[in-house]
């Protein structure tokens, strides 16, 4: 045969599976789909075993320096919580490390860094702003004065007190004529002698001698329990040479009864707030003001600000108008609010302004009624230095916490210090964090830090009970040195000496508040220091405050920070076993702002603190006025990042207990249940009040019927 004419056949034998599967499902049903499936799994099987094979064979070609290699970086991921993020960066980039993000899935714990992911802090130019301010001592003595010789006498020897200020050498000669008087002054001016020498200087003159059972002859409002304290305790020194003449005090706070029979024995100074005044008018027959013959207003527009206007209207009705009154109303700022409670009270004014004054002329000037707020540029004390730091949110407690050492702990004679806070759940935080840690009170429990120079911390806010607000009033006063955290009761009028630090660590509102806060230092011509704490996105607010003739210079968070670096050196724990302890000042901070953290977690008490503290301070973030809202606006605020400023690691809203469960929020409900009994009931008792609900059921069906089908 030739080649055209053959035949090729080809054969395939194929494996004894596909033979064998060929006729394995040909009678039956569904098997060449299980078949499918057993198919696919066995490749995924070996797909596996394959990897697996080949990781071995990398894992066996791995030299022993590799393995070394990458057991000293985990090493070093351990220990990263205490290093700055400087040295991360570093590490990441030298060496591919093993990623922690795992292992904090794993354990369920996150603690973000305090130098990353920040906001940008931006840069500030300064501008040359002319301050507006006021020469406090004149150049007139008390002497020069037709006062009687016991009370010049007094103020000399007992009160230490000379030479008259520029307000008291203005406005007691009025006074003391009997003109109705509207001084505007700055704080810390010596308003309170003003009308208080005038005031006993005529009732010691009245013959016969006045009794306590005269009743009231001059009356005194002021807006806050405190500063009733102060002016009670200006009037008891005033009239120590004059014993006849009875001064007393009324606030809130204190119990009524006591109070009714202090007046019942009479008196005739009567210091008061307006409210319990007022309730004491409508209520006690034993206070009677038909002899009054001195108002006095003091802190109007703090009186305003806390809503006493109608009080005060109420108060000036109750008295007896056939009397010949004299009413003097004193107030740092001048608004439209203080002018209509003078039109209320006021009749035919002398308007004293020592801002205006003239040094060369120093006689009584008579001050326009219209008040351009807008436009107005406020007075502050000459001898007060007035400053800010940017911080972000996450850096706000470490970075009071080194403000407070530096100029608390590290200074000789550092006087004292008052930090401002915007809730009263602020105030407790931060109070009990200081006082754990710095604190003599509690640092036998605390062993983190050395007993050795601990400072004394004091607190102050509208819900403490009267008395321990006022024992820490005179205990703070007393006091040669400490740290009071106080919500803004104690922003006006107080005269709180050797007050040399005010720090405002949260922002005012309007301008008139962040000068009275600034008041409480630099008085009477003494030296003194603000500091007002802002973050990135608030920034616009130095404009404000520039505008109204304020100079304030910035200090750099850097600088603050690096006092932190020995402050950790005193911790006398936890650094023995770390063979290098901090030494940069992201170091110091971030280990710092780990044991407040730990602190906070470990305790539950503390812990529902801090939490009460950070909602409260969203709450009042919400409350500024609308003409400042495009600066502090809640949507600025980071929630996680404003968490680490109250020792928190998380916002309150994802937040679980120690255990790691839920919290439990229907208290209410929970209530209602211990009280009506609870939802789920017996199921036996629903199985017979089903049945009980039709007569002509034979009591042998089993509670609800099944449905039925359509």
């Amino acid at each position: 045969m030739s080649n055209e004419d053959s035949l090729q056949l080809n054969f395939f034998v194929g494996d004894e599976k596909h033979t064998k599967r060929k006729h394995s499902y040909s009678n039956k049903r569904g098997t060449r789909i299980k078949q499918r499936k057993l198919e696919k799994r066995a490749s995924k099987n070996n797909k596996h075993t394959t990897k697996d094979q080949e990781t071995q064979h990398k894992h066996r070609t791995e030299t022993s320096t590799e393995l070394l290699n990458k057991a000293g970086e985990t090493e070093r991921h351990r220990n990263s919580d205490l290093n700055p993020p400087s040295l991360k960066r570093k590490q990441s980039e030298d060496s591919t490390a093993i990623p922690v993000k795992k292992e904090r899935l794993e354990n369920k714990v996150f603690i973000s860094s305090l130098f990353r992911f920040n906001p940008e802090i931006p840069s500030v130019k300064r501008s040359a702003v002319p301050s507006k301010t006021e020469e406090v001592f004149s150049s007139k003595f008390f002497k020069d004065l037709d006062l009687h010789p016991f009370m010049i006498t007094n103020l000399e020897e007992r009160l230490q007190i000379t030479q008259m200020t520029n307000v008291q050498q203005r406005a007691i000669p009025p006074i003391l004529n009997g003109q109705d008087v509207m001084v505007k002054s700055q704080t810390g001016s010596g308003k309170t002698l003003t009308f208080a020498v005038p005031v006993v200087q005529h009732l010691q003159s009245i013959t016969p001698k006045i009794t306590r059972m005269d009743g009231v002859h001059a009356l005194v409002i002021v807006p806050t329990r405190e500063l009733v304290l102060q002016c009670f305790e200006t009037f008891r020194k005033l009239v120590n040479p004059f014993q006849w003449v009875v001064p007393g005090c009324l606030m809130g706070g204190e119990k009524r009864k006591s109070e009714k029979a202090r007046l019942r024995k009479g008196m005739n100074i009567l210091v008061c707030t307006p409210g319990r005044l007022l309730d004491h008018i409508k209520n006690t027959n034993s206070l009677s003001l038909s002899k009054v013959k001195w108002l006095v207003l003091d802190e109007a527009d703090r009186m305003l600000d806390l809503g006493y206007e109608k009080d005060v209207g109420e108060i000036v009705n109750a008295l007896d108008s056939d009397t010949h009154r004299q009413t003097i109303l004193l107030s740092a700022t001048l608004t439209e609010g203080v002018e209509r409670l003078a039109g209320i009270s006021l009749t035919d004014p002398l308007r004293i302004d020592i801002s205006n004054m003239e040094e060369e002329n120093p006689s009584v000037e008579v001050v326009s009624s219209t008040v351009q707020e807008k436009n107005e540029n406020f007075v502050v004390p000459g001898k007060l230095k007035q400053s800010f730091v940017i911080t972000p949110c996450k850096l706000r407690l470490v970075t009071l916490t080194a403000f407070l050492l530096l100029k608390m702990k590290m200074v000789k004679n550092p006087g004292k210090m008052v930090v401002f806070l915007s809730t009263q759940d602020s105030v407790e935080f931060h109070y009990k964090l200081m006082n754990h840690f710095f604190g003599g009170e509690e640092a036998d429990d605390n062993p983190n830090f050395a007993e050795e120079g601990d400072l004394d911390f004091f607190k102050l806010h509208g819900e403490m009970p009267q008395k321990e607000r006022t024992k820490v009033f005179q205990e703070f006063s007393s006091a040669k040195t400490g740290v009071l955290f106080c919500t803004d009761v104690a922003s006006r009028g107080l005269d709180l000496p050797d007050v040399r630090w005010i720090v405002q660590y949260t922002t005012p509102g309007a301008v008139q508040d962040y000068i009275h806060r600034v008041g409480r230092t630099a008085r009477v011509g003494k030296q003194g220091h603000a500091l007002l704490f802002i973050m990135p996105a608030e920034v616009e607010y130095l404009k404000s405050l520039t505008s109204h003739g304020i100079c304030i210079e910035e200090i750099k968070m850097a600088d603050i920070l690096k006092t932190l670096i020995i402050a950790v050196q005193d911790m006398v724990t936890d650094l023995d076993r770390k063979k290098t302890p901090p030494k940069t000042y992201e170091e110091s901070a971030t280990y710092m702002q780990l044991c407040f953290e730990n602190y906070v977690v470990e305790d539950n008490k503390m812990s529902d603190i801090a939490r009460k503290a950070f909602q409260s301070f969203i709450r009042a973030y919400a409350t500024y006025p609308s003409n400042l809202k495009t600066i502090f606006h809640v949507k600025n605020l980071h929630l996680g990042h404003l968490a680490k400023s109250f020792g928190l690691r998380e916002a309150p809203g994802s937040i679980n207990d120690k255990r790691g469960k839920p919290q439990n929020h229907g208290r209410k409900n929970k209530l209602k249940q211990e009280r009506f009994g609870s939802k789920r009931s017996d199921p036996r008792i629903s199985q017979f009040s089903s049945l009980a609900v039709s007569e002509f059921s034979s009591g042998l069906s089993h509670g609800r019927l099944p449905k039925k089908k359509h």
